[in-house]
């Protein structure tokens, strides 16, 4: 497995660890992880600290031209706010750990050209099976029904 899919999955799992929802990412620039983050909004009684974010508020404020090179890895495919940042900050390349429990904007990142691999890796649909069926009422408010 890939070392920086491996740390958005450790990331999803300390976030389900916290009573959260089991979703993780991070940043990298370099072959260096600059921002790590997982779902934060049950923690911190957050409507916007998905996995994603967190991780672009862990990297702190960065110029464009360092976002320009980075690839963000994130455990579940990117929802329409998580996909806006991406978008917002021109990353070119995103890593996702697996689109079946939830299908992000991947058409409109693709469409700006965003470079997207899908790994459908086993562990990150585990973490969300497990969410799904552990805690439904909470991944339904997650995802906005």
């Amino acid at each position: 497995m890939d070392s920086f899919m491996q740390a958005a999955i450790d990331e999803a799992q300390a976030g389900w660890d916290e009573g959260g929802i089991p979703i993780g990412s991070v940043i990298v620039y370099r072959g260096k992880i600059i921002g790590r983050g997982h779902n934060r909004r049950v923690q911190k009684g957050s409507s916007i600290l998905h996995g994603e974010m967190d991780a672009f508020e862990n990297a702190g404020r960065q110029p464009a031209s360092v976002y320009r090179e980075c690839t963000l890895y994130t455990t579940l495919s990117p929802c329409s706010m998580c996909s806006g940042a991406i978008l917002l900050y021109a990353i070119p390349r995103v890593v996702i750990g697996e689109n079946r429990s939830f299908m992000g904007d991947e058409a409109l990142l693709r469409s700006r050209g965003v470079e997207l691999t899908v790994l459908d890796d086993p562990a990150c649909i585990e973490l969300m099976a497990r969410m799904m069926r552990d805690k439904p009422a909470l991944w339904n408010e997650d995802i906005g029904r």
